[in-house]
């Protein structure tokens, strides 16, 4: 399983009507620490299919998003469920952190 590239319009369908926790990558392709985090947030993809959603948010394509969840710097980790914000990350974390805070929000 690979991250999933969400938009304004498929947000709502994917990350706010999820099953699952999902981790929202807000992120944009000339941001070097956003492509630092990309394999390892593949890795959390692949590694937990139907367990956690990962989605990705290009700023630059997608700026309502960026703007609702007030975006200031990137890379943005948020980390939802139930179509709520319960975290987030400004910056990069190592694969541990990040999964530990997606296994908190599935228990």
């Amino acid at each position: 399983m690979k991250p999933i590239a969400v938009t304004d319009a498929t947000f709502e369908q994917e990350v706010s009507k999820s099953e699952q926790p999902v981790l929202v990558d807000f992120w944009a392709p000339w941001c070097g620490p956003c492509r630092l985090i990309a394999p390892v947030l593949d890795e959390i993809a692949s590694e937990n299919p139907g367990r956690f959603k990962i989605a990705k948010v290009n700023v630059d394509e997608n700026p309502q998003l960026a703007a609702a969840f007030g975006v200031r710097s990137i890379p943005m980790l948020a980390f939802v469920k139930d179509g709520q914000l319960r975290d987030q990350v400004i910056g990069t974390a190592p694969k541990a952190t990040l999964v530990a805070r997606l296994e908190a929000l599935a228990a």
